[in-house]
């Protein structure tokens, strides 16, 4: 949680509260259904929390903003991105039921008023975002298939509409076909701990 402090110093007492409920939450959770790997558990703020909100260091998202989390597991990026944009509307996707009630009811236990979830194939999703955010959810060419039906053509932020996802490791091969319309970043641009050293965020303008 200091970590969360640290790099994003302006955050509202609300926020804070709200982001050191989480812990607690995911233990409770984790105990009756397993969202995170048991072992990973400890490492939560740094592992899913920090590495969600490397979003929010890429893009401030405007208010009135739509976003949909696409195979959002347990609630990332979605929640942490959710609490640290509250006028921000935001739609968590997965197709395992059971995950994404999880998500539903953390975000309902922080009163995360602008989450809303949904049980479902994103194929199924016909309503328009100005992004879609996931993290290693598949490769980059299936996503944009997947997802490009979703982007409105509304633009209201600086960044025009589009997918912003995070992945780690070699992304040469599934960027390729995007290559004029794409953008890679390091997290460790914005992190400096050794965990996101080979994190990226990839944006693709749609």
């Amino acid at each position: 949680m200091e970590k969360i402090k640290e790099y994003f110093p302006n955050l509202t007492e609300r926020q804070i509260e709200q982001f050191g409920a989480l812990y607690g939450l995911y233990c409770d959770w984790n105990s009756k259904i397993n969202v995170i790997s048991r072992k990973d558990i400890e490492n939560l703020y740094l592992h899913h929390v920090l590495h969600s909100l490397a979003i929010a260091k890429y893009i401030t998202f405007k208010p009135g903003t739509t976003i949909m989390d696409m195979g959002c597991g347990g609630g990332f990026p979605g929640i942490p991105l959710a609490i640290m944009f509250p006028q921000v509307q935001f739609h968590l996707v997965d197709s395992i039921g059971k995950k994404v009630r999880v998500a539903g009811e953390i975000a309902a236990s922080i009163g995360l008023e602008n989450v809303r979830t949904s049980h479902s194939r994103a194929e199924e999703i016909k309503e328009k975002y100005s992004f879609v955010v996931s993290r290693a959810v598949m490769q980059l060419p299936e996503l944009v298939k997947i997802c490009r039906k979703n982007i409105s053509k509304e633009q209201n932020n600086a960044l025009p509409n589009g997918i912003i996802c995070l992945k780690g490791g070699d992304l040469n091969a599934e960027t390729a076909p995007f290559r004029n319309f794409c953008e890679i970043t390091g997290v460790d641009t914005y992190f400096k701990e050794e965990f996101f050293k080979d994190k990226k965020i990839v944006y693709v303008q749609i």
